[in-house]
């Protein structure tokens, strides 16, 4: 890679990070029977508010786990947003529910809230709330008509992480909710997710899942198919040492967040991230560009032109109704979601991630703007 090369993101591993991990393997105590992984169960699941934390060893398996547990099975609906990574969907589909998909809101990027009410039926067992890119979703109305008919919220936080709906820490919502610590997270073990819930029955079922299913007392006696989706002390090494610095991570995303906002701010063929909302003040998990489409310019046109100036970028989440391998269900037969289609064909995001410095917040505004003057 050359030097003068910007990833989309660079993880920012600067506190205790190396002591813990030295101690680890001083100690001998490098799977996941170390004592790292309890500690950081411990203190993840305390700040955002739940009694019981399970750590895993990804956010696909956070989901995994946490949409078995909560009893979905053949025939049950679940309610989720049109444009999220396939992750969210996959375990659905195993267990063969439908996967009912709403469209996104264009100005937060989140799933319709008006949407979700629209499509729940006697046949929806669990709505699966994602928030996305850096504002949560709206979630009252959501919650409220769950209560009423008593279905199942499954809250997908793997982004928000340090960001709060109405001063609510974002992963205290659901029966269960998941997060990942993927390296472009706001706290990262390299691979890695965390399930949370007060639901005690819940928290041993995903603790037996993620195992095995191993039973306490007789080790290889299994009852139910499981996973090996155990966390290794090394890895929540790395998250103790994370967590010590969220909130000056909180504080730096905003600010990487708010540089782009001033620089870029008069770039008439944009739209920029929503800097904040009644119930939240965006935490720029990613920085979001959409392309307006009258200009006749898109994502793919825009990122490829970055990359020739040695500057990385994503695409967002491409529509689950789109999807070749979800195709052959039919479950999204004739349904268009307009939103999720636009916002994957126009919007992208750029390198924001916590290790980037202003130069090169520089060199990627300077020829951003140089790209859009054609």
């Amino acid at each position: 890679m050359k030097n003068n090369f910007i990833p989309v993101n660079v993880p920012l591993i600067k506190g205790n990070e190396l002591k813990y991990l030295k101690k680890c393997i001083y100690t001998g105590w490098i799977s996941s029977e170390g004592g790292y992984v309890k500690e950081f169960e411990k203190k993840f699941c305390r700040s955002v508010n739940r009694k019981y934390g399970i750590s895993v060893s990804s956010g696909t398996a956070a989901l995994d786990i946490a949409i078995d547990s909560v009893g979905i099975s053949k025939g049950d609906e679940v309610i989720l947003p049109a444009s999220v990574i396939i992750s969210c969907v996959n375990q659905i589909v195993r267990l063969g529910a439908k996967p009912v998909l709403v469209d996104l809101q264009k100005d937060t990027l989140n799933m319709d809230p008006d949407e979700v009410l629209s499509k729940i039926n006697k046949r929806t067992k669990a709505i699966m709330i994602t928030h996305l890119y850096g504002l949560p979703v709206d979630l009252d109305p959501i919650l409220k008509i769950a209560k009423k008919n008593k279905i199942i919220i499954i809250e997908d936080a793997a982004e928000m992480y340090g960001q709060n709906y109405k001063s609510i820490p974002c992963g205290s919502f659901g029966l269960v909710s998941t997060f990942s610590f993927y390296a472009n997270k706001q706290i990262t073990t390299g691979e890695g997710g965390m399930i949370v819930t007060n639901s005690k029955k819940i928290a041993e079922k995903c603790s037996e899942l993620r195992n095995l299913c191993f039973k306490k007392n007789r080790r290889f006696v299994h009852y139910k198919i499981g996973w090996n989706y155990r966390m290794s002390n090394i890895q929540a090494a790395l998250g103790v040492a994370q967590l010590e610095r969220i909130n000056e991570i909180v504080k730096l995303k905003r600010r990487i967040g708010n540089f782009y906002n001033k620089k870029l701010k008069k770039i008439e063929k944009i739209s920029l991230p929503i800097r904040k909302v009644n119930y939240a003040e965006n935490i720029y998990w990613v920085y979001t560009i959409i392309l307006k489409k009258k200009y006749k310019v898109t994502a793919d046109y825009v990122c490829k032109k970055l990359l020739q100036k040695g500057i990385q970028t994503r695409r967002l989440f491409y529509p689950l109704n789109k999807q070749p391998v979800l195709k052959k269900y039919n479950f999204f037969k004739n349904k268009k979601f307009p939103n999720a289609e636009y916002l994957y064909k126009y919007g992208f995001y750029i390198p924001s991630g916590l290790g980037i410095n202003k130069k090169d917040q520089e060199k990627v505004c300077k020829n951003l703007i140089e790209i859009l003057k054609n």
